[in-house]
């Protein structure tokens, strides 16, 4: 059972849970799932610091890979997120900062982690971030949230992650991983301060919206990317997870961050909330589509789906910019 951080005393606020299995996208990506527990393991809404998702653009090869803006998860929740500097030894500064109450955000190999059991676990290496809240060096143990839950790490797989089984290169020869650390400086906005504070945001974000489309510039260049797919249809997961994944995801939590945000009572926002979950269902059956794509080597221009998005796009947004703008 997880605790509450001493930092954050009595402050209590609506736990919100992970998304369900039913869901389009069950997880989005590593970075938003690792601080969607950890928000609600320390009884936070994770969903009042999602109106980063309106912002999402087409990066010319991918979708932007969406990710809480730490300003905001200080000024919503009171956390404080800087880099953390990994010198020799990087076990004992994870130590050092999680015997302090503090979480350590740190890129490591999924080869490596047994909660991915059915898709990168002892198969793959895959980088991915996961929060550790405890660590044992004596013993070779940590856990660590990732993906969907609060996991343990020993034995062979500890000593992967630090570089110490005898087939890897010594951990000073290897590039240590980006790592962040995560401390409690202030209380954190509840009831309808958080509220507030989260539509002052989406202001802001609303501003950073890109001035094109991105949905019609993914399409102008959909030919060429499939193209190249077809050339190379074993890339298939890693081209569906940096575009139409990167996409879908995005727009499920847009959805449910504005239908927290019509919870809330700030408006009716019915038609923002049923585009964005339109949008996210049919990124879904495009990146079906796209798998049929490069498993017959046939080219598919997916016209109506096209349409489909891109109307969707167009929809949530403009709704949310007629309503905060």
């Amino acid at each position: 059972m997880l605790s509450m951080p001493p930092s954050l005393g009595d402050a209590t606020g609506d736990a919100i849970l992970q998304p369900v299995a039913d869901c389009d996208w069950p997880a989005t990506n590593c970075y938003v799932d690792v601080w969607t527990l950890l928000l609600n393991a320390w009884r936070l809404n994770p969903i009042a610091a999602l109106g980063m998702t309106v912002a999402q653009d087409y990066e010319g090869d991918q979708f932007t890979f969406f990710k809480y803006h730490h300003e905001d998860l200080e000024h919503l929740y009171g956390v404080r997120i800087c880099e953390l500097m990994i010198y020799p030894a990087w076990e004992e500064r994870i130590a050092e900062q999680t015997g302090s109450g503090r979480i350590v955000l740190v890129e490591a190999d999924g080869y490596f982690l047994p909660d991915t059991r059915s898709t990168s676990y002892h198969s793959q290496h895959t980088k991915t971030t996961i929060g550790i809240d405890s660590i044992n060096t004596d013993s070779g143990r940590l856990t660590y949230f990732h993906n969907s839950g609060h996991y343990e790490l020993t034995g062979p797989d500890y000593a992967g992650v630090f570089y110490k089984l005898p087939w890897q290169r010594p951990a000073e020869e290897v590039l240590p991983p980006y790592a962040e650390l995560v401390s409690h400086r202030w209380r954190p906005k509840l009831g309808a301060a958080l509220a507030d504070s989260s539509v002052d945001l989406l202001r802001r974000h609303l501003d950073r919206r890109p001035e094109q489309s991105p949905i019609r510039r993914y399409r102008e260049a959909f030919p060429r990317h499939m193209d190249w797919l077809i050339a190379r249809p074993q890339s298939f997961h890693d081209y569906a997870f940096a575009t139409v994944r990167q996409l879908g995801a995005n727009s499920q939590l847009l959805g449910s961050y504005v239908e927290w945000l019509q919870q809330q009572g700030i408006a009716d926002l019915t038609k923002a909330c049923d585009a964005a979950r339109q949008l996210s269902g049919n990124a879904k059956a495009l990146q079906f589509r796209i798998a049929r794509i490069a498993n017959r080597a046939r080219f598919d221009a997916c016209e109506t789906l096209f349409d489909a998005l891109e109307h969707s796009y167009e929809t949530a947004i403009s709704h949310l910019e007629q309503t905060f703008m």
